[in-house]
This record gives C-alpha cells, structure tokens and sequence, in this order.
C-alpha cells in the first residue's frame, strides 16, 4: 500500500486559497473574517510545511510564484465542490438554536453583557457563541451569523451595519502625575504603549490621524487580544488604544480615563454577516431585530 502525503490543515490551504485570489493579504483576510497577521502566519506555516514558496512579497502585494499559480486553482475548484457538497447534506437551520462567531474582546465586553436582555426577549432562542479566531466559513462549519469588524463588503454574505468604530487612547487615572502628564498626543512618548497582536495597526491608524506617525512610546507592550491590553492599562500598565465602545464600564466607574477628549473614527464599522446564500430562519431574524435595537442604545 503506497504512503499517503500528509496534508496541510484545510485552514491553512483557505488562507493560501484566498491570498492568492486577492493577491492582498488585507482583502483576504476580510473576506475569512481574520486579521491579516492570522493569516500571514497561516501561509507561512504552509510554505514551511510543502517546502516551496508560495508567494513573493513585493510592495504593492503578493505576487504568485511558479508553486502557488500550480497551486492556486486546484484549490479554488476543490474548495467549491467541498462547499457544494456539504451544503447539500447540512439542514437549512437547527430551529431554535443560533450559533453567532464574534472575536473575544467585543464578546465579552459588548455582546455577554447584553446577552441576558436577548434570553429575556426570546427563551425560545439559544444563542451559541463561537469566539474563535480561526477561519470562519458559513457553509462549513455550521455557523449562521457573525459579528465582525470591517467595511461591510465581505463576498457572498449580506450584511447589516450596527455600530461605528472608533479608536481613544484609555488609560488608569493613577498612571498621570504631575511630573509626567498627559495633556497632548506627543505626552504619549513619555508612557508605555501597550498593543494587541490581533490589532497591530491600530496604534498606527490613531497616531497618524493625530499627525503623529513617527511617534514611539517610551516602552511596548504587546498583547495576544485587546481585552488583555484593557486589563493591562486598568493595572496601570501603560496606556491602550480601544474603541471606547468596549470599555464603557471602566470609564464609567473610573478605572480608566479618555485622557484626550475625542476620538478618531476609522473606516471600519461593527456589523452583522449572514451568508447571502442561506434562508433567512426566525432565530436570524429575531437576533438581528434584537441588534439593531441594542446598538441604539
């Protein structure tokens, strides 16, 4: 019997299967509702495992080489007739019970709080969280809806915008002193920043809108998640950048401070995905209802 080559993880050949469509690592990883470091990680991890190069990464993009053009459309037709095929055998739905994916931070800190409002309204509903970071695809895994961080544009889903996004430096009201204050942007170079690995950009995005591209914090402290960089700046840490949407509850006690009175808006909004290719059920409809109803609030 002839030995059998050991496959790659399907999660990683979707990554390669998506970059490669997009030649744009940021487009991909939007259209598999993943940060673009996840999947620069899941190539890498493929490229180590068969051996080859995949890709060529030039400043506009990603470019194929010779291994990933004889690769990609391989895999485009498998992973097609793989969603055609389980799609046929799944159930429409699971009647009475939503399975919702969401990233971890915006889960405990927006969602779970919320949560027993939704229990109160529906009884009927159970709602199943799925806080993975992993490559989430709607047909085949089960998944009806998710909550996501983005342009609204994912292909092949519908979407439902529910609330902007934002970024604000936060930190604990103990860390400012007289000594060291914090009054303008450029403080921030005397205090340690502190970052989520899922969310490398951020700090990024907030400095330039403040024009202040090149500024660099004293000390670094990088974080796996923002929820992790959140308790960080409540233990007086360094300072964090967060949508102050998630850490409503600390500002309202006092355990964190907005040290600069605005915040800067991104392109990115909250929104709600459901794939454009299954029947709207009555416990979409319902959660969906209850959402726009919470993000009025």
């Amino acid at each position: 019997m002839s030995d059998r080559v050991r496959m790659p993880s399907l999660n990683a050949l979707r990554a390669f299967e998506a970059a490669g469509r997009h030649l744009n690592l940021r487009a991909a990883a939007e259209e598999l509702f993943v940060t673009p470091s996840a999947l620069s990680h899941q190539i890498r991890g493929l490229e180590e495992q068969l051996g080859v190069k995949l890709f060529v990464r030039q400043r506009h993009g990603l470019e194929l080489t010779q291994s990933g053009k004889q690769l990609l459309p391989e895999l485009t037709a498998g992973f097609s007739r793989l969603v055609e095929a389980v799609a046929a055998l799944r159930p429409i739905h699971h009647p009475g019970i939503l399975t919702v994916s969401m990233l971890s931070t915006f889960a405990m800190r927006w969602f779970i709080p919320r949560l027993h409002r939704f229990q109160q309204a529906f009884p009927h509903i159970e709602v199943r969280i799925s806080t993975s970071i992993e490559l989430v695809d709607f047909e085949q895994e089960g998944v009806d809806c998710a909550i996501r961080s983005g342009q609204g544009d994912w292909p092949h889903t519908a979407s439902l915008r529910l609330l902007d996004e934002q970024f604000a430096p936060v930190c604990s009201p103990s860390l400012i002193t007289a000594e060291r204050p914090l009054a303008r942007p450029a403080d921030l170079a005397e205090y340690t920043l502190l970052h989520s690995n899922q969310r490398p950009d951020d700090w990024r995005i907030w400095l330039s809108a403040e024009g202040l591209p090149e500024l660099v914090g004293a000390q670094q402290l990088h974080f796996e998640t923002r929820n992790f960089a959140i308790a960080a700046a409540v233990r007086g840490l360094g300072v964090a950048i967060v949508d102050p949407l998630l850490v409503q509850e600390e500002l309202k006690d006092g355990r964190l401070i907005q040290p600069f009175t605005h915040a800067v808006p991104t392109r990115s909004a909250y929104y709600l995905v459901w794939s454009e290719r299954r029947k709207d059920t009555p416990e979409l409809a319902a959660f969906r209802q209850w959402l726009v109803e919470e993000a009025a609030v």
